[in-house]
């Protein structure tokens, strides 16, 4: 008998076939189809009874070439219905479908597609291209698949969405349900997924997860949001095309460079939710900041956003004011706490931000990032650098001081399956369960909210005290010619120099050397005004700090460290 609810699934992909029971003909995904300026745009659009029926024609192409369940399959595919169709027909068939962003440059995703050895690789006609020029880096890959247009020797040509869907039925394995494909020991534990960390800070690793992780995401994202089907989110960020696809939401991708997000023309996001009167859009505080500052001096109006959703790193009240200013006057905007490993974590509504915590954080109390969810655990114990193996070897400390933050619960990933050396470095046992440790630094308040402080590989440990990224970067973000900071280290551990390199704002840049010296001079009065940065004696200004592939907000101060010091 299929199952009704997600809680009684066991295969990710039979979220897709619930919802193309329960909603058949509501739109499942739009993408644009046409790269003009002219709007509005046209949009290609597929049925979640559409979507079902594909991605069960991919389950059955890829077990009739072979591809059984476990095997990793490489998708290579850009955000849009086919990959959505693709990633429900890998998964519906048992195999572990591997998820690498493109934009993380060449150097990354071969080393990462290396790493996790795939056994094929789903993809458009580029990515086999350099698949057969890396032949050699790549000699397991043997099941492939071209997705879309073209033609490549030795490899499976697909045009699904093109096809005769009668031709192409096998009388009922159109129907089919993932328990047809699968073998009699496959569970929600069985593997689902590899999705990469962004790399931020040092190289991307590969987290495994477990048809479990996504299972439970999706349930708790969809009761914490009290997300009902029929909904439209413009997605912003492609893999969480997958939570709405489960939750039987429409995704409307917009026209962007999706390893861009910053880079986002707002008149084509504008666009997308006017098409399809979106309620709900996902996306990063780089993209949201491009689009509002765009709305308020245009005065645009999304009035049928009623939830915003933005994550990857710190989000800026101004930032939040501005969104709020934009979406609908009883739209809410959330700033969801998470990492790859485990997401989410927590979440914080902008009412509370703004009305509660924004004076704090530009104080150099570091950025609350609320509650925890109500299926996770979590500790702030002292810091340490060096691998914990039980918990009982931990100090939790007490609320308000600053250690680093360790979570258990059913959305926290277990293991990576590449840079496996990092398990030892994240995982806590604690009898038969685990503590994942998040890299992040922080405290606890006395309403158990995590207030966040920064990466603990990125404070700055002087002679004489730790500093810590978040709360003294939010002192000098406080000049008003200033975008964005970051605190970095120069000299040898333990003895470290406090550096701060300083993003004008756009038309900001000063014109000479006055100019440059006068800035400086506004941030260290800034500095030397708290006691948290007194110690900073050194600026530096840079036109744009580097910033990661997936949400172009995470700063890389490792790189940052490394030129500055050069300017040094």
């Amino acid at each position: 008998m299929s199952p009704e609810n997600l809680a009684d699934i066991q295969n990710i992909a039979q979220s897709l076939e619930i919802a193309a029971r329960q909603n058949p003909h509501q739109v499942a995904v739009a993408q644009p189809v046409r790269r003009r300026q002219k709007r509005p745009l046209d949009y290609r659009v597929v049925r979640f009874d559409e979507l079902n029926q594909t991605a069960t024609r991919i389950a059955h192409r890829l077990r009739d070439h072979g591809v059984q369940p476990g095997m990793r399959i490489s998708l290579m595919i850009p955000p849009g219905i086919d990959f959505v169709a693709w990633v429900f027909g890998v998964m519906r068939c048992g195999a572990t479908a591997i998820l690498i962003d493109p934009g993380m440059g060449r150097r990354n995703l071969l080393r990462c597609l290396a790493e996790t050895r795939p056994e094929g690789m789903a993809g458009i006609l580029p990515a086999h291209l350099v698949r057969t020029l890396f032949r050699t880096k790549l000699k397991d890959c043997r099941k492939n698949f071209l997705v879309g247009r073209g033609f490549w020797p030795g490899v499976v040509v697909d045009r699904l969405h093109q096809a005769n869907k009668e031709k192409d039925r096998k009388t009922e394995k159109d129907h089919a349900v993932a328990a047809d494909f699968l073998p009699d020991d496959f569970s929600a534990e069985s593997p689902a997924a590899i999705i990469f960390t962004t790399g931020s800070t040092g190289p991307p690793k590969g987290v495994l997860y477990r048809h479990r992780h996504f299972i439970q995401q999706t349930i708790q994202i969809r009761d914490h949001f009290s997300i009902e089907p029929g909904g439209v989110d413009v997605s912003g960020f492609p893999l969480f095309a997958l939570f709405n696809t489960g939750m039987a939401t429409t995704t409307v991708f917009p026209r962007m460079d999706a390893t861009r997000p910053a880079s986002v023309d707002p008149l084509d996001i504008a666009d997308a939710v006017n098409h399809f009167q979106a309620n709900q859009s996902f996306g990063s505080p780089a993209l949201w900041n491009t689009v509002a500052t765009f709305a308020e001096s245009r005065d645009l109006r999304l009035p049928t956003i009623r939830r915003v959703l933005t994550a990857g790193a710190p989000v800026p009240a101004h930032v939040l004011q501005r969104v709020r200013a934009m979406i609908s006057p009883e739209g809410t905007v959330h700033t969801p706490y998470g990492a790859t490993e485990a997401l989410p974590v927590a979440c914080i509504e902008s009412r509370e931000v703004l009305d509660q915590t924004a004076a704090q954080t530009a104080a150099g109390a570091g950025t609350c990032v609320g509650q925890r969810w109500p299926q996770i655990q979590w500790r702030v114990i002292r810091i340490s650098d060096d691998p914990l193996e039980e918990i009982s070897g931990c100090v939790e400390l007490p609320p308000g001081e600053i250690g680093e933050l360790i979570v258990s619960g059913p959305v926290v990933t277990d293991r990576y399956v590449t840079r496996t050396d990092a398990n030892r470095m994240h995982k806590i046992a604690d009898g038969g369960n685990f503590w994942h440790r998040m890299g992040d630094v922080g405290y606890l308040d006395q309403a158990d909210r995590f207030w966040f402080c920064g990466r603990k590989t990125h404070r700055v440990i002087c002679r004489d005290r730790t500093l810590f990224t978040i709360p003294c970067e939010a002192i000098f973000n406080q000049h008003p010619q200033i975008y964005r900071t970051a605190l970095v280290g120069v000299g040898p551990p333990g003895d470290r120099t406090p550096v701060v390199v300083a993003e004008p704002l756009p038309g900001h840049w000063p014109r000479d050397g006055q100019a440059v010296a006068a800035m400086k001079n506004g941030l260290l009065q800034l500095g030397q005004a708290s006691p948290l940065t007194s110690s900073v004696r050194t600026i530096l200004l840079r036109r744009k700090l580097p910033t990661d592939i997936r949400h172009n907000s995470k700063i890389f101060r490792e790189k940052l460290a490394v030129w500055a010091a050069g300017k040094l």
